[in-house]
């Protein structure tokens, strides 16, 4: 099956049997970069969590039509997972978004921390906020996720802190905490805020700020991990040891 595709207008109404249309840029990439064929199985979503299966019946330039066999509908995660990404280096953002829209992040907040190399200063932060969300929705397509993550606005240390306050859960991954994220319940909880550094680490007014305002600190592991792949590996474990605290119990 190819990578999924994105239909902004995807009918409420869509039923088993019925012809869909892919236009616009996405049907040139469909038939012109990924060079699909009659007959191969094709899935288009609309990002919020819906989507069709079924095979291409009409391939123009243009245009490719499908014939629906499968309507999907996505299941909530349990805890949905934000992950407040202190900005990498910009060659090393787009390792970031990607993994971790591939392993199931709902919402990514970018966060000019103190250490930040990268800087999102007046319409560069819109412009960096865009790309964010374009790469969360290339690599979407390409996991065939029918929820798009959604990007928020680049927030400062004060706008993180409001978001931990009004959060349960909040784990703040630290090289300095002993608190192994293994060790934390994730049976009960709905939400779940995840902070990730920068690439020089928090520093202690920013440790400070987080844990008074209600966050845990919490270890990955012995060794330090880069910002750009601290995210990805902390929403997998959120997700593995909640599956495993909940077989358990």
């Amino acid at each position: 099956m190819s990578d999924g595709f994105f239909v902004a207008d995807l009918p409420f109404d869509l039923s088993l049997g019925d012809q869909l249309d892919l236009s616009g840029k996405e049907a040139h990439h469909a038939v012109t970069v990924r060079r699909l064929r009659m007959g191969e199985a094709v899935t288009l979503t609309d990002g919020l969590g819906r989507g069709a299966v079924g095979p291409a019946t009409a391939i123009s330039p243009e245009r490719l039509t499908i014939r629906v066999e499968q309507l999907l509908t996505a299941e909530p995660t349990r805890p949905a997972v934000t992950v407040i990404q202190a900005l990498p280096k910009a060659e090393r953002a787009d390792q970031a978004i990607d993994w971790m829209t591939e392993v199931g992040v709902d919402a990514i907040v970018p966060w000019q921390a103190a250490r930040s190399i990268a800087k999102w200063v007046g319409p560069k932060a819109d412009k960096g906020r865009d790309r964010w969300a374009m790469l969360a929705k290339e690599a979407s397509k390409q996991s065939r996720r029918l929820l798009f993550p959604r990007v928020e606005p680049c927030a400062s240390t004060a706008t993180v802190a409001e978001l931990i306050r009004a959060t349960p859960l909040v784990l703040m991954m630290d090289e300095q905490a002993s608190l192994p994220l293994t060790d934390v319940d994730l049976t009960q909880q709905e939400q779940c805020l995840i902070i990730i550094g920068p690439e020089g680490g928090l520093t202690d007014g920013e440790r400070a700020v987080f844990l008074g305002y209600g966050a845990v600190g919490v270890s990955l592991g012995p060794t330090v991990l880069r910002t750009v792949t601290a995210g990805a590996v902390a929403v997998t474990q959120v997700r593995a040891i909640r599956a495993t605290q909940l077989r358990k119990r």
